[in-house]
């Protein structure tokens, strides 16, 4: 093997450019929510028309969020989002937080007023992470702390409509309309597998409960989302599954889903993405202390759910991938390891002609140079493989082939 052909392993050529944010690419994550407008926004989540979800056990009077009468609860789901503009293009979301199935919840549960506007997938660099933690107390300021998605980033324009509630927890929008919190509880811990045992939180067999406002919401993704059940659901207590091991029995509610599937939208503008990449292989590396990934040749940063927390989102990033990690749980990452797609900054203008190697979802070229970083590894072969095997993991062997072939044939 050549040095250079090693050198290649170190430093693929990529093509760069900006996120993929157009209409056309918001309105195809928009069309994954199980919405009930018709493609148009709404006046006000009030006056948005919905859908009746009929649930025949596990209400009473008191704990319906909708009518009920002779044992049966009718409450209407409601969910719009729509994408306009261009240059920034923008994504809206209005939502009650009810969703399209009945869960299983022991106390009152209402609806809520979700409203807000914000520039779709924005251009972040992984150069200027958002959240740069150097020491363990700075990130447990951040990941372990329930407030800490209280603010947006400049850079997604976030807007809250009239009439929306408070969002200052929220951390996005399932596509079944249901909030996604902030990953902490009250207790700024880990709501599933918190340091202490007794703070540990109970959710229903779709990763559901409500909140001390009585909205139902996720910490975690929930595969009823995806696949929605019909009729009564159980407990998580009452699902050996769930109730033996939360985070994989979440994992497995994808286990038709082993593929790029969009869960929802952050309150950022970024998509939310379930536990697999393209390839198909699940996502156990490559995310930074956001649980965000930057998982293309192109630049667009996204969250993916994890068996580990913060499980979706534990902050807006980008952040960075400190060798230090969360106490506010007993099931952190092994690792934040970076698997990135994004070039150098350089004050250099250049035209380049360049060469193509294309698959159906990304394209590669030798116009521009970046690094695909492994946390702890030099120059060794053992490095290198490494590498080559991340870049494996997510784009599958198909690509790389061709990406080695087409270095071949230039050199």
């Amino acid at each position: 093997m050549t040095s250079a052909f090693l050198l290649f392993l170190l430093y693929i050529p990529v093509i760069y450019g900006t996120a993929s944010n157009s209409l056309s690419d918001c309105n195809a994550v928009a069309a994954k929510f199980d919405t009930t407008c018709g493609g148009i926004a709404a006046s006000s989540v009030t006056a948005m028309t919905g859908v009746n979800v009929t649930c025949s056990s596990g209400f009473t009077s008191t704990t319906c969020p909708g009518t009920y009468s002779g044992s049966v609860c009718v409450f209407s789901h409601k969910l719009c989002v729509t994408c306009s503009g261009s240059s920034p293009v923008t994504i809206r979301v209005q939502s009650n937080g009810l969703p399209r199935y009945c869960p299983n919840v022991p106390v009152t549960l209402v609806g809520t007023t979700i409203d807000f506007t914000v520039n779709f997938n924005p251009d972040v660099n992984i150069n200027s992470p958002v959240h740069n933690p150097s020491s363990a107390s700075a990130l447990y300021g951040i990941v372990c702390n329930i407030s800490s998605q209280m603010t947006v980033p400049s850079v997604s324009n976030f807007v809250l409509n009239s009439g929306s509630a408070s969002v200052s927890t929220l951390a996005g929008v399932s596509i079944d309309g249901v909030s996604i919190e902030n990953v902490n509880s009250a207790n700024n811990v880990d709501p599933f597998y918190p340091p202490d045992v007794t703070l540990t939180e109970r959710v229903d067999a779709c990763l559901g409960h409500p909140n001390f406002q009585s909205v139902y919401h996720y910490h975690m993704a929930s595969g009823c989302a995806v696949n929605r059940p019909s009729g009564s659901i159980s407990s998580c207590t009452g699902t050996t599954a769930c109730n033996t091991n939360v985070s994989n029995y979440g994992i497995s509610l994808f286990n038709n889903n082993r593929n790029l599937t969009v869960i929802g939208v952050a309150k950022d503008g970024h998509v939310i993405y379930g536990p697999y990449y393209s390839s198909g292989s699940e996502v156990t590396t490559g995310f930074d202390i956001c649980n965000g990934v930057f998982y293309d040749t192109i630049g667009n940063y996204a969250y993916f759910a994890t068996r580990t927390f913060p499980y979706i989102t534990g902050c807006f990033g980008p952040g960075n991938y400190p060798n230090f990690f969360p106490n506010c749980t007993t099931n952190s990452p092994s690792a934040y390891a970076q698997l990135t797609f994004s070039t150098a900054t350089t004050t250099t203008t250049t035209t380049t002609t360049t060469k193509t190697t294309t698959s159906a979802t990304t394209a590669i070229t030798s116009a521009t140079t970046i690094t695909v970083a492994a946390k702890n590894s030099g120059g060794s072969l053992f490095a290198i493989w490494a590498r080559l095997s991340q870049l494996l993991h997510v784009f599958g062997s198909t690509l790389i082939m061709q990406v080695i072939a087409t270095q071949l044939l230039e050199h």
